[in-house]
Formats: C-alpha cells, sequence, structure tokens
C-alpha cells in the first residue's frame, strides 16, 4: 500500500514547519474577510499559526499575522483565536 504525503505548513510565529492538521488557518478572503477556517478550504490567502499560547502571543507581539495577509487584522480576531487556543489547551 503507498504512503499518504502529509502537508506540512509554516507556522508564521515560530517559523517551525508542522503538519497541517496541527495548525490553524487564518484566512483573508477576496472580499478582504478576516477570519479564522476550521475547515482548512475557504478560498483566500492563509496563514497559518500553532495551537499554542506561545505562538499566539509571538504573533501577536511581532504582528506576524497582519505582515503575512497584508492587511489590518481587528482586536475581534484575535480574541477568537486566543478563546480556541485556551479552550484546546484544557
Amino acid at each position: 500500500m503507498k504512503k499518504r504525503k502529509i502537508p506540512m505548513r509554516k507556522c508564521v510565529a515560530c517559523q517551525e514547519n508542522k503538519p497541517k492538521k496541527e495548525l490553524i488557518r487564518i484566512v483573508r478572503t477576496p472580499d478582504g474577510e478576516i477570519s479564522i477556517d476550521h475547515s482548512g478550504k475557504k478560498s483566500g490567502r492563509g496563514a497559518y499559526i500553532c495551537n499554542s499560547q506561545t505562538c499566539f502571543e509571538l504573533a501577536h507581539r511581532k504582528k506576524s499575522l497582519q505582515n503575512q495577509l497584508s492587511t489590518q487584522i481587528d482586536d475581534s480576531i484575535y480574541e477568537e483565536l486566543k478563546k480556541q487556543v485556551s479552550e484546546t489547551r484544557e
């Protein structure tokens, strides 16, 4: 049986390559809307971040999500992301 290739993506905060399923995707749609992509299949420009508090804080402090998506990110997106990270850690 043939082995399936596991897609790897790079975290915008820590710059580590990890399997796509372990990361959270934030997407900027063609309309310019920023949202968290739970399915991983929304169309638009995507950025990936590790599911850890340290990576979240680093990305927020360095504004790496804003740089990657080339747009301003509202604080509500950061709050939703912070909530999601804290839920998965418990």
